[in-house]
């Protein structure tokens, strides 16, 4: 269930990126080729109404950013200081970061019940996007959507590292397809290192 969820999660992504690009691409040629006063094509372009784009790729951008940031959770790409939990001994960093990833899950639990309530709210008005006219409620559903599947993830996380001291992690100068240099006694200081539920240092 979980990797269905995982592909979801990935496809939607993917999805909205791929769109919003090749929707931007086309308006952006649209708007350029209909001011070259070629005959019968200038007037094809012109007939076109490309206005509506923008705001979809506006909201598209929304969508994308609320399940990509649930997607950075699952996968450890967002951007920690964690210099000062890095020094904490064992037992203090395993509190420490624990609390961190509950406290993630805390934050965008409220926002998921807020953002509920509030397009609860706008699904019994009449309020429509200028351009699309799509009814508000839909668009702004990617708030409680995006941040339960966030709250999700900081919860499966947290149980994970409460298990096994692990945390997601995320390498940026990895490629898929390249094989990795040998780094066997390098050390790594830019992540937290992993601990169990009694405290010992892994």
């Amino acid at each position: 269930m979980l990797k269905l969820l995982d592909h979801l999660e990935e496809g939607l992504i993917a999805f909205l990126i791929g769109a919003a690009t090749l929707l931007i691409f086309v308006a952006v040629v649209h708007r350029y080729a209909a001011g070259i006063p070629i005959p019968v094509v200038q007037d094809w372009l012109l007939a076109l109404n490309l206005s509506w784009a923008q705001e979809a790729c506006i909201y598209m951008f929304v969508w994308m950013a609320k399940f990509g940031a649930a997607y950075g959770v699952r996968t450890g790409i967002h951007v920690g200081v964690d210099v000062m939990v890095n020094h904490l001994p064992p037992r203090g960093r395993f509190a420490c970061i624990l609390f961190g990833l509950l406290a993630g899950a805390f934050f965008t639990g409220v926002v998921a019940s807020f953002g509920a309530s509030f397009v609860w709210q706008l699904a019994h008005t009449d309020s429509t996007s200028p351009d699309m006219e799509l009814p508000m409620w839909l668009v702004y559903l990617a708030i409680p959507l995006g941040s339960s599947l966030m709250c999700f993830r900081f919860l499966q996380v947290a149980w994970t590292f409460y298990r096994t001291g692990e945390l997601p992690h995320h390498d940026p100068a990895h490629v898929e397809g390249i094989d990795q240099p040998d780094l066997a006694g390098v050390v790594d200081d830019l992540h937290p290192r992993g601990v169990d539920r009694k405290g010992n240092g892994r």
